[in-house]
Parts: C-alpha cells; sequence; structure tokens
C-alpha cells in the first residue's frame, strides 16, 4: 500500500523539501523516503516493541494491528507534536544536524500516514467508521500543516525549516485527481449487470464510468464530507475533479468518431442523465456548484455531435412516416375493406405515425439541449399530413368500390392526430400546429364530403316547400319528411365510430341549419299575417331538429335551435324598438352576423323604414363584443354566402 501511494504521488514530493527540485527526483539524487514508521511507537513504544518481539507471532502482530489503529486515530495529536518539536528546535540559536534529520524523517514517516488515509477515501465496499475516523484525523492534520506554513512565511529564510512550506493542501488535492483519474480507468474495466445489457464498447465505458462517478458522488456526500471543514467545500472539490477527467473521456470518444447509436448514447450522458439525474440528484442538488462545471462537452464538439445526430433522426423520421403513408395507399388499392374493431372501420396508421412521432421526440427530449431544434422532426409531420391530405382526395377522386369504409377508417385516424397534436405540448410551434390541424381539418371535411354531399342535394329539395302557403299553415310537415329521410341514411353509419359520427351529424345538421336559415331569409313575405304564422312553425320546426340530432348524439344541436329561435322572434316582432333589441342581441350572440346578413333579414320585415334599418345596423356595430373570442356560439352566419346579401346590402346603403 505504501509503495503504491508514493507511485501516486511522487511527482508531488518535492513539496517536501525547498533544496529537493524535479531534475534531482528525476536522477534520483533526492533522498528516498524511509519505509513507514510509526512516531508514537518511536517516542513512547520501543521499549514495548522489544518485548512484544520475544512474544509468540500472533500475540506481537495483534499487538503491532492495535498500536497501528492507537497511531492511526492520532494522526492529528502527532502532528501536534512534530510542530511543536520544530518549534523547539528552531528557536534554538544552534541544533544539530542529527536532530533536524530525524524531524524530517518523522514528518516524511507521518505524509505517507496521511496519504494512505486520503487514498483509502473510497475503501470498499464503503468506509467504514474506522476509515472514516482515520481521514478526519488526516485532514485536520494537513489544516495544521497548512498553518504551520503559513507562520514560517514571514520569517527569514535561513531559518526556515528545509521542509517548509509543505503545501500539504496542494498535496492531497493532486492525489485525489490521480485517486480519480484512477478510479474511473479502473470503473471502465468493471464488470456490471447494467453495462453487460448495452450494445457497444462506448456505452458501457460510459455507462460504467458515469455510474462510478455518481457513486463516488454520493459517498463524498453521504460521509466523506464530514470529514472536512466546511469552508474546505471538499464535495465541490471532488466533482470538479470527476467532471474533468469524465468530460476528458468523452472528448476522446467523441474525438475518435461515433457510430450514430453511440452518438445518440453520449449526449443522453452529456444532456440529460449527468446534469439532471446525476448533479440534481436529491442528495446533491443545491450543493454542488453546476454552473462552475459548464457542459461536459466543448460546443464545437457538442454542437458536432448533435448535428450528427439530428441529421440521422432526422432521415429516419421521414422514412418512416413515408413507409407508413406507402403502405397505408397500397392497401387502399388493393381494393381491401379496412378491419371491423369493435364493430368500427379502423386503420392503424394514426397509431404507428404517433408512435413514430413521439418516440423520436422523447428521444430527441434527452439527447439535445435546445428543445427548439425538434422542428427540425416536426416539420416531417406537417410534410406527412399535407401528402396525408393529397392522398385521401385523389382517392375520393378515383371513388373505388371500397371507398366508403376506407373513408370512415380514415376519419378516426383523422380524430387520433388531432388530439395527439392539440394536446402536444413540446416540439411543435404554435404555427407548426395551425398549419397541421389545418391539413387534418381538410382531409376530415373531403371524407366529411363523401357521405354529406349526396345529403346536401337532397336537403336543399326536402327544404324547398319552406314558406309556402301549406307549411305556414301546417298542413305539410316539410321538417318531418326530412328528418324521416336524415334517419334512413345515416343508419348507414354504424358502422363509424361514434366520436367521428357525432362530428359527421354535426356537419349535417349544419347543412340543415343553412339551408333552412338561407330559404327563410330569400323568401319573400306576402304580409304581416304569413311572417307571424311562419315563425311559429319555425320554432316547431327547431325544437324538432333539435331533438332528432341530439338523440343522434350531435352536441351543437341546442345552440342551432336557439339560433333558428331567434330567428322566428325577429320575424314575429313588428315595432321597430323590439325588432332592434333582438337584432342586437343576435349579433352580440353569433360574431359572424354581419351588416350583410342584418339588412337581408330586416328585408323581411314589414312597416320598417331606411331610418329604422340604419339604426339598427349602427346599433348592431356598435355593441358588437370587442373580444370575439369570449362569445361562445361557434360561426354560423359565415357559412350563408351568395349574391343576393350584397345587393340587399347595397340597396339599403343608397337608401
Amino acid at each position: 500500500m505504501v509503495l503504491e501511494i508514493w507511485r501516486i504521488f511522487s511527482v508531488c514530493s518535492c513539496v517536501l523539501s525547498q533544496e529537493g527540485s524535479a531534475e534531482e527526483i528525476a536522477e534520483g539524487t533526492w533522498k528516498k523516503l524511509p519505509k513507514l514508521k510509526n512516531p508514537a511507537k518511536i517516542w513512547n513504544n520501543r521499549k514495548q516493541k522489544k518485548k512484544h518481539e520475544e512474544g509468540q507471532l500472533g500475540d506481537v502482530q495483534l499487538e503491532e494491528q492495535q498500536e497501528e489503529k492507537q497511531h492511526e486515530e492520532q494522526l492529528e495529536e502527532v502532528t501536534r507534536r512534530l510542530i511543536l518539536r520544530e518549534e523547539a528546535l528552531f528557536s534554538l540559536d544552534s541544533h544539530s544536524e542529527e536532530e533536524e534529520d530525524q524531524l524530517q524523517k518523522d514528518f516524511e514517516s507521518l505524509s505517507i500516514q496521511i496519504w494512505m488515509a486520503v487514498h483509502n477515501t473510497f475503501a470498499p465496499p464503503s468506509p467504514s467508521e474506522d476509515h472514516l475516523e482515520v481521514l478526519r484525523s488526516a485532514v485536520d492534520s494537513i489544516q495544521q500543516q497548512e498553518m504551520q506554513d503559513q507562520r514560517w512565511k514571514d520569517r527569514p529564510k535561513d531559518k526556515v525549516p528545509v521542509w517548509r512550506p509543505q503545501r500539504w493542501w496542494s498535496t492531497h488535492n493532486r492525489l485525489l485527481q490521480k485517486m480519480v483519474e484512477s478510479r474511473l480507468t479502473e470503473a471502465v474495466e468493471e464488470q456490471s449487470g447494467e453495462a453487460e445489457q448495452l450494445s457497444s464498447a462506448v456505452k458501457k465505458q460510459v455507462c460504467r464510468t458515469g455510474k462510478r462517478l455518481k457513486e463516488d458522488l454520493l459517498t463524498v456526500v453521504r460521509t466523506v464530507k464530514d470529514c472536512y471543514a466546511t469552508r474546505m467545500d471538499i464535495l465541490n472539490i471532488y466533482a470538479g475533479l470527476y467532471h474533468q477527467t469524465f468530460s476528458a473521456q468523452l472528448v476522446a470518444l467523441a474525438s475518435a468518431g461515433l457510430e450514430v447509436d453511440d452518438c445518440s448514447y453520449v449526449l443522453f450522458w452529456v444532456n440529460h442523465y449527468y446534469p439532471e439525474e446525476i448533479l440534481k440528484h436529491e442528495e446533491l442538488d443545491g450543493q454542488i456548484k453546476t454552473a462552475c462545471l459548464g457542459s461536459l462537452l466543448q460546443q464545437d464538439s457538442l454542437r458536432r455531435l448533435e448535428e450528427q445526430y439530428l441529421s440521422h433522426r432526422e432521415d429516419k423520421v421521414k422514412l418512416w412516416l413515408n413507409t407508413v403513408l406507402k403502405k397505408e395507399e397500397e392497401s387502399w388499392l388493393s381494393g381491401k375493406t379496412p378491419e371491423l374493431i369493435d364493430s368500427y372501420y379502423f386503420s392503424p396508421l394514426a397509431i404507428d405515425v404517433i408512435q413514430v412521432v413521439n418516440g423520436s421526440l422523447t428521444e430527441f427530449s434527452y439527447a439535445i439541449k435546445d428543445q427548439n431544434k425538434a422542428q427540425r422532426l416536426t416539420v416531417h409531420l406537417e410534410n406527412f399530413l399535407s401528402s396525408y391530405k393529397k392522398s385521401v382526395e385523389d382517392l375520393v377522386k378515383a371513388n373505388p368500390a371500397n371507398l366508403h369504409p376506407v373513408i370512415k377508417a380514415q376519419l378516426v385516424c383523422e380524430q387520433q392526430l388531432r388530439d395527439y397534436i392539440t394536446g402536444q405540448t413540446e416540439g411543435l410551434s404554435e404555427e407548426q400546429k395551425r398549419r397541421c390541424l389545418d391539413a387534418l381539418t381538410a382531409l376530415r371535411d373531403c371524407g366529411y364530403q363523401c357521405f354529406t354531399c349526396p345529403l346536401h342535394g337532397q336537403i336543399k329539395v326536402y327544404l324547398n316547400p319552406l314558406w309556402t302557403s301549406a307549411w305556414v299553415d301546417g298542413s305539410f310537415a316539410v321538417v318531418d319528411s326530412l328528418l324521416n329521410f336524415l334517419n334512413q341514411q345515416l343508419d348507414g353509419l354504424s358502422d363509424l365510430k361514434p366520436a367521428c359520427k357525432q362530428a359527421l351529424v354535426c356537419s349535417v345538421l349544419q347543412d340543415v341549419a343553412v339551408q333552412y336559415v338561407k330559404k327563410t331569409m330569400k323568401t319573400r313575405m306576402k304580409n304581416r299575417q304569413q311572417q307571424v304564422a311562419g315563425s311559429q312553425r319555425m320554432l316547431e320546426d327547431a325544437k324538432k331538429i333539435e331533438s332528432f340530432f341530439k338523440e343522434e348524439g350531435c352536441t351543437e344541436a341546442l345552440w342551432m335551435s336557439e339560433m333558428l329561435c331567434g330567428l322566428a322572434e325577429i320575424l314575429r316582432l313588428q315595432d321597430p324598438p323590439s325588432i332592434h333589441l333582438e337584432v342586437v342581441n343576435l349579433a352580440r350572440k353569433y360574431p359572424d352576423f354581419s351588416g350583410a346578413h342584418v339588412s337581408a333579414l330586416l328585408s323581411l320585415k314589414f312597416g320598417l323604414s331606411a331610418e329604422d334599418v340604419r339604426s339598427i345596423r349602427a346599433s348592431v356595430e356598435e355593441n358588437r363584443p370587442l373580444d370575439a373570442s369570449a362569445n361562445q356560439s361557434p360561426l354560423f352566419f359565415s357559412h350563408i354566402k351568395v349574391k343576393w346579401i350584397n345587393k340587399i346590402n347595397k340597396m339599403w346603403v343608397k337608401s
């Protein structure tokens, strides 16, 4: 053990004497350290030693162990006595060379005991209480020597011992550096269960070294730290040494060139595990000055590895997404009907895409420090959704025999992708989210049109008798006939997932309401009686429509019914002030109820002057909410875009 300590520390031994130079050490002319001696034994136990040597060998060994333990526990006391001898010897006008030589040898013997105690800091499996007690004593000795160095600092050089200053604290720190380097080097060769499961030599080396670093720092904070004075900040000394040594190993690995998989693992340690799991470990967090440590890799090396990783990951994400879409398109073109799961059509496309993107973003979050760079990966999701939308549109145009089952499966995919993107808080910028959702909305609308377009013309035909005499007097149940027709058509959506069917049914409801309102606004009333009677019929129709679509699971049925009832109330009222109030209320509730729509609705009323219309329109604009988002009603009137509204608007402006 003594020789091991000496080999580790021989480069620092010149500090024991001002006269011993590095050249003398290299040439071998500097005095060799004596064999390990026990100063307490020399001064206090010579007679006892002689007596023990005459006894049995077993008793001698036991006694020597006891004496050694007693000595180790008294390192600080031995140091104190040697310092007192030093003070006494050099306070004399003259002293013998023999006494000085003996004192120097005793200091050298003590120093080796000190360095042995420090070297045993991480004695396996963990420092015992005896080890820690010896270490505390050794640290106290080092502090005494540092203070003694300061006492000799201002004295005449010819009165200072040749071994002063000893600089034991600097020597201690250099020994720690050698210990840390040795421990991390040894860790590379050790066999450990966790590291053995890794796929490459680079990963095993990084894992073993990093785990040793973590274990040793935890040992320092749990036990070793208490052996040192607080001002010594021993934890941060160790943290700095381990950081530098681990960093040097990683720099060497990076400089030699890394495979992509190894590159990812190194980045995981540099950007995540080391700073987050080790330095911020619950027992270390707040105690290590992490700002002083910096990154394990310099910025140039780190940027190079991150670029290597990102370029490879971009290519992989793009390839995987393209493969998913190609596989889906091949399934469509083969004429196959999508799989039924729980009686609903299903496609694995969305799940595959989410797994690709989410897995890549998760790995990215651990490998790359700048999370904004995730957009280099998510841009490929954008591109995929654009291609996916176009593929669905082309499929609809081709109108194959399996179109409806395929589209039902794609509507499920659209909803799954929409939920994922909407809930994604990292990786996607707000602008990217908007573009992705726009692509999905276009895809969804294209899918809906497969089912709603055939209905659109029929809805218009069924609503054409509105405001006829037969409808006004109740002899022709226009809405009842329409709802019977829709009930038959919607039965064909039983194999569409309920959440998707609900959205599709709401789309049908909106078409019904748009056609109903458009027909109402375009009808020229014959008289006030027809208007009042028709408004009552509108109220009845609104309730029927609400009941039907609510039963079909449409969540928009209520507000759509309220909107129709609001229009019916305006048609029922005849006095301008009441009409004025209802129109303003309607405009406040529906932000897209424009001035043109106001003019079209008021054109149906009897007895309103041009001044009344201008006053109502002015009030509508004055009372619109400044923040349209505060209005909870969805957009509706913006879907009513016909040329006759603009003509009516211009007519009222001129008047």
